[in-house]
């Protein structure tokens, strides 16, 4: 594995009404946690969405390596595949397939080995567990009448079972009360004790962050990066907002 796990190196990307992020330059090693904060339209999303490969955004400039290799132009099936992870804001509803077969096709395309179907459900079972979802939750359609909170539970139920190098976790904790924050930290730090496991957590709050080891924050603001550092620069934003990046 290479020393740096994600470079990003000046990428300027956007959609088609025009850019959105101008020149940004991050990288994060193996079983780092990264913390992007910013105001409402700052380009938090934006990012995860480009390192993802949604083909929605265009790169217009720089370059984006994950484990040495430059994947600027790979799909985000081809990303996937090479380990990569991104659980969205909003989660999609997909009727006609259970949540069980959504992780466990998921897992077999990472692989493309063939799954020990009394391992996996063991292991699922174990992860449900600790993350609160009632058992039953396994066999209903995809997020199909989820509450908010169960839709982020089950996207951090498919990163405990794909177990990828890297995730990109957005706005996880938004709509979330205080208990159902709790729960899905517990979630992610199970991750984060894979010492190969890295983490971006993209969020405009900082509740998800009290019980989490950050080793790096940054704040984003009109697509740019305006300020790096530890733990400290997030005691900041509680302190004095985003206003005082602006």
């Amino acid at each position: 594995m290479a020393e740096k796990l994600v470079e990003i190196e000046n990428i300027s990307a956007g959609i088609e009404e025009g850019q959105i992020l101008d020149g940004v330059s991050l990288q994060i090693g193996p079983g780092q946690t990264h913390v992007l904060m910013g105001p409402n339209g700052a380009g938090k999303s934006t990012l995860g969405n480009v390192l993802m490969g949604n083909p929605v955004y265009r790169v217009s400039g720089g370059r984006i390596l994950f484990d040495g290799q430059d994947i600027t132009e790979l799909g985000a099936d081809k990303r996937a595949q090479l380990g990569m992870f991104m659980s969205f804001q909003n989660p999609l509803e997909v009727p006609g397939l259970s949540l069980e077969e959504f992780i466990r096709n998921a897992i077999r395309q990472k692989t493309g080995k063939p799954i020990k179907i009394f391992q996996f459900k063991k292991q699922l079972a174990e992860a449900m567990e600790l993350l609160g979802m009632d058992e039953s939750y396994a066999g209903r359609d995809l997020n199909v009448g989820f509450s908010g909170g169960e839709k982020k539970k089950a996207e951090i139920l498919q990163l405990l079972m794909l177990r990828p190098k890297f995730a990109i976790l957005d706005e996880t904790d938004s709509g979330l009360d205080v208990d159902a924050v709790r729960t899905v930290s517990k979630g992610i730090e199970e991750y984060q004790k894979r010492e190969e496991g890295s983490l971006l957590i993209i969020t405009h709050s900082t509740r998800i962050l009290e019980s989490l080891h950050v080793d790096h924050a940054h704040i984003i603001v009109k697509g740019r990066l305006v300020a790096s550092g530890g733990e400290e620069l997030v005691a900041k934003v509680n302190e004095e907002g985003f206003e005082a990046f602006s």
